[in-house]
């Protein structure tokens, strides 16, 4: 069964409800892969690990949860002018390599926030999967600061959830991607985003008894 298919569009009950879950069971199967790639000392991100969050994410909403995407796809936003057209799929393999170890080169030596920051705009750049990039970027970008802080971080509202409701979080992103146009790759925007994000999850973490 896949509802994206059967009904041709993602504002179908039965999509948005299966949608939710899937939400429910990604954040729960993330929060088990932080404990269990700190408790094994797996301190890397890695294809397998994006790979089953993407699963998560869209398992029987859309063909090829948890793989790469075997054809190109398109991006349309309710502005034409943001519209994306992601990487060609022939690319996407050698692409998420080249990801995968850049970020693992510079796992010890860098910021924890500026790193998650890259890599949420990397998945979004190369938009890997054939749906639930967003989703699958977001919960890395999480992982990542989770791994390099060494735990579950605290708060009752969560970074990943913040980032998709940020005022400035597309602008960020759009801003990385012209960037490499122009000249040289500036992700500032969306380390003060993550940043932001982060702070305000933080903050929401009650207070110790006194």
């Amino acid at each position: 069964m896949i509802l994206f298919d059967l009904s041709n569009s993602e504002a179908h009950p039965a999509y948005q409800a299966l949608a939710i879950s899937n939400g429910d069971r990604q954040f729960s199967f993330l929060q088990s892969v932080v404990n269990a790639a700190l408790e094994a000392q797996q301190l890397f991100l890695s294809q397998a690990v994006l790979k089953a969050l993407n699963f998560h994410a869209i398992a029987c909403l859309h063909t090829n949860a948890g793989e790469f995407r075997p054809c190109n796809v398109h991006v349309a936003y309710p502005d034409p002018a943001d519209n994306y057209n992601a990487p060609e799929h022939f690319r996407v393999h050698a692409l998420m390599d080249n990801f995968i170890n850049w970020v693992n080169s510079n796992w010890k030596e860098a910021d924890p926030v500026a790193l998650a920051a890259y890599v949420l705009w990397r998945l979004c750049a190369i938009h890997p999967f054939i749906n639930g990039n967003g989703r699958t970027a977001r919960a890395a970008a999480y992982f990542t600061i989770c791994v390099k802080a060494g735990g579950w971080l605290p708060g009752t509202e969560n970074m990943i959830t913040l980032l998709k409701r940020h005022a400035n979080y597309n602008t960020a992103l759009k801003h990385a991607d012209q960037s490499l146009v122009t000249g040289k790759l500036d992700i500032a925007p969306l380390i003060t985003v993550v940043g932001e994000c982060l702070q305000q999850q933080l903050n929401s973490a009650a207070a110790p008894a006194s």
